[in-house]
């Protein structure tokens, strides 16, 4: 199909890049669609949904729908002793004792269902019905893993911008610790506040030790996704892009036409009518053709006939009507009847369940959106009052505790500000899977 040769290119291209990030040193950047292309040629999850696709590609064929003939070569050879006793018409009789008896035969044979009740039809649509659903399940596979994909690289990269906001952080204490210094050493300032201004300083250096260490966990659990090396080196960009504008109305409108768990499951309900109609055409008559072409040679001894050699083809056609079969076949009907029932609740419960993912995943986006905004104007708010408290303290016109609070309150806008970006990209992400756009 069009989206397996799809994957394979991607798959080729990605083997390419691969080659040239195993040999990059450990400052090669990796960007998040790179990061994709990883994943969709070493992803334990997508491999085994690619082979199983592929798969119900193979079995997709005429003869396993039971529509060719079968050829096979057949001989048999065998020995016997008895003993043996003739009697003409005339009434005489001839005793043959330890007469032996060696048969060879070998052979052509072909079988052929011509017509089963149109069953055969019936198996080929649903192989092409199974084929189909397995290239949906691997696109839900695939959909699921980009998802993971960008979810663990993006957190890379909040990681990375909380260190940064740390450094920062360290920075404002570091310029803090000077000027109490200064103002110690002139009488200016009390001691314990140039001791709590080393304190909170030291304590965001054991705060960026630490957020280094949360770094290095967040790439291990990125490349556990990617299927690399838990330990392979490399560097995500610094920013995370902003979320692309949504249209609620056209989402709802396509879901149910795009959503790939929707999709599954309708293929669900197609497969299992399928096996319905294949189970009602078993009560129809079977007609079958077998041919052959053979050779056989029997040899005897004490025997009034030396040998025995027959050659030539044969032919056979057979007719089988279902009479009675203990109910086995009304058995089957009624429980697929019951298979196709369940199928279909599953398929609503399905339709039920992405419809709220997706009513869920709109209203997170716009929560996220709406305090982003927020949040961009209160840390530029943060950020100058530190500034303003750090002058002040030049100036001793403030307390050191209040710059303490100043550096606090950006420190955690910060926090908020890479987390609002973050959780906006996150669902700006599941509302592209839902509707199967990565």
């Amino acid at each position: 199909s069009e989206f397996l040769k799809l994957i394979a290119m991607r798959t080729i291209l990605s083997i390419i890049f691969l080659t040239i990030f195993s040999v990059a040193n450990a400052q090669t950047v990796i960007t998040v669609d790179d990061a994709v292309k990883i994943a969709l040629a070493k992803n334990y999850g997508i491999l085994m949904a690619r082979n199983d696709a592929e798969a119900t590609r193979i079995n997709n064929s005429l003869g396993g729908a039971g529509m060719l003939p079968s050829v096979s070569l057949i001989g048999s050879g065998g020995y016997a002793i008895s003993d043996q006793k003739q009697t003409a018409l005339d009434g005489t009789t001839k005793k043959y004792n330890g007469t032996t008896t060696t048969s060879l035969s070998t052979g052509v044979e072909l079988n052929w269902t011509l017509f089963d009740g149109g069953k055969m039809f019936v198996t080929k649509q649903k192989l092409s019905e199974i084929e189909s659903l397995g290239e949906l399940q691997l696109k839900d596979q695939v959909l699921s893993t980009q998802y993971d994909v960008i979810a663990a690289y993006y957190n890379v990269v909040r990681q990375k911008q909380q260190l940064a906001s740390i450094n920062e952080i360290i920075k404002y204490n570091t310029e803090r610790v000077k000027i109490l210094q200064t103002s110690f050493n002139a009488g200016l300032a009390a001691k314990n506040s140039l001791l709590q201004a080393k304190i909170d300083l030291n304590v965001y250096k054991e705060n960026a030790i630490s957020q280094q260490y949360n770094i290095n966990t967040a790439k291990k659990s990125l490349n556990l996704i990617l299927g690399v090396n838990a330990d392979t080196l490399y560097e995500v960009v610094d920013s995370i892009p902003s979320g692309n504008p949504i249209n609620k109305s056209e989402m709802v409108q396509k879901l149910f036409d795009v959503n790939t768990s929707i999709l599954s499951s309708q293929k669900q309900v197609d497969i299992a009518k399928l096996a319905l109609k294949e189970y009602k055409r078993s009560r129809l008559p079977i007609i079958s053709f077998n041919a052959g072409y053979s050779i056989s040679k029997k040899d005897y001894t004490n025997w009034s006939s030396k040998q025995n050699i027959a050659l030539g083809p044969d032919f056979q056609g057979t007719i089988s009507i279902p009479l009675y079969q203990a109910g086995r076949i009304n058995r089957q009907v009624s429980t697929q009847k019951l298979e196709v029932e369940t199928m279909n609740y599953n398929l609503e419960n399905v339709k039920q369940m992405v419809s709220t993912d997706l009513s869920n995943a709109i209203t997170d986006y716009e929560y996220q959106q709406n305090m982003l905004e927020i949040e961009k104007e209160n840390n530029l708010l943060t950020k100058e009052n530190l500034e303003i408290s750090i002058q002040r303290l030049k100036q001793g016109e403030t307390t050191t505790l209040e710059v303490h609070q100043a550096q606090d309150d950006y420190m955690q806008s910060c926090t908020r500000l890479i987390s609002f970006e973050y959780n906006l990209k996150v669902a700006e992400t599941k509302l592209r899977q839902l509707m199967s756009t990565l």
